[in-house]
C-alpha cells in the first residue's frame, strides 16, 4: 500500500469520526427534547434500548416490518 492510500484511509476514518459524532449528538439531543418535553422518561428510553440492544437481527426485522 503506497503512501497516498495510507493518507486517503486515514482522512476517510478521521471523516467517520466526525460522522459518528454528529450522530451521536443528534441522537442524544432528541432524546433530551423527548424528556423535557414529558413524552418519555430516562427510564423508558433506557429500557427500551436494553430490550432492542438484546433483539437478534431477525427479531428487530419482524419488529419493523410490524410498524409500517
Amino acid at each position: 500500500m503506497n503512501s497516498f492510500n495510507k493518507i486517503d484511509i486515514y482522512a476517510k476514518i478521521g471523516d467517520l469520526k466526525e460522522i459518528d459524532y454528529r450522530n451521536t449528538l443528534a441522537i442524544a439531543s432528541l432524546i433530551e427534547l423527548l424528556v423535557e418535553k414529558g413524552l418519555i422518561t430516562r427510564n423508558e428510553f433506557a429500557r427500551k434500548a436494553y430490550v432492542l440492544d438484546n433483539m437478534s437481527t431477525d427479531e428487530l426485522r419482524s419488529l419493523r416490518s410490524l410498524n409500517r
